[in-house]
């Protein structure tokens, strides 16, 4: 059972959505949270709006830019001198046919939530290294664990974390760093507004499924919950969240079913 209060955790993507929620959830568990995203004016924000805005540390962070990431690191040792929990909720999702979606929106999404997802993590895991003890929380999605329409460069970033992070807990195990991944389906937070279309602009649309989903507040409760419990990964949504079982039990079936199912 992983104890959230008096840790200290660190949460990309925290300006909005998910994100935002968990911080008000780790706050609430009596954690110290780190705050990053892109735009320092939208965590001041998030850092008023917190009940006890003297446990958050501001620090702006953009996850194409890996370059920054010791540096950032270095600025959370100096102030706590430890990283108990790394929520890698940062990133960026997609709307776009892939025969139509320029490569170059391939690569940006890949480059954010994968490559600036594990260069993060590789900034941190060393200190959790060192101090025997941590905890590396992952926001993947349901299409991480399946492929649907419309998010083919999105799934593939998804797919690859998953990949990854399950052969960082195989070698982090014997120094005490658990891994969990989050799976969520469709939750209503703005990740479809912002997704870049085809052209790589954000595509300004609130999907339907999106508008109608579980609220982030809710999934953060469910997040921190299988994060106290170890859970090695995390399913969270709706009805949505049985494709991931109907898949492995029967693909076929689940072949059908995506084809005919609205995803926007």
């Amino acid at each position: 059972m992983t104890k959230i209060k008096d840790k200290i955790a660190w949460v990309t993507g925290a300006s909005s959505g998910i994100g935002e929620a968990i911080v008000y959830e780790l706050i609430d568990k009596g954690a110290k949270v780190i705050i990053s995203a892109r735009r320092k004016e939208v965590l001041e924000e998030v850092k008023a709006k917190s009940p006890k805005p003297e446990n958050i540390m501001i620090l702006p962070l953009d996850l194409a830019d890996i370059n920054s990431f010791q540096s950032k690191v270095a600025e959370v040792l100096d102030q706590f001198g430890r990283i108990d929990l790394l929520f890698n909720n940062g990133g960026i999702s997609q709307r776009g046919m892939a025969l139509e979606t320029d490569l170059a929106v391939d690569r940006q999404i890949m480059e954010i939530d994968y490559f600036g997802t594990i260069a993060l993590t590789k900034a941190v895991a060393p200190h959790m290294v060192n101090q025997k003890s941590g905890h590396l929380v992952v926001t993947s999605s349901l299409v991480g664990k399946f492929g649907s329409p419309w998010r083919s460069s999105y799934a593939a970033a998804k797919h690859a974390l998953h990949g990854f992070f399950d052969s960082l807990r195989t070698e982090l195990h014997h120094d005490n760093i658990k891994v969990t991944m989050i799976c969520p389906g469709f939750i209503k937070t703005d990740v479809s507004v912002n997704a870049l279309g085809a052209d790589g602009k954000p595509t300004g649309e609130m999907d339907n499924a999106q508008a109608n989903g579980m609220t982030a507040q809710e999934c953060a409760k469910k997040i921190i919950k299988a994060v106290e419990k170890n859970k090695l990964e995390a399913v969270i949504g709706g009805t949505e969240r049985f494709g991931v079982l109907v898949k492995r039990l029967f693909p076929n079936l689940f072949a059908k079913i995506i084809l005919k199912s609205s995803v926007r």
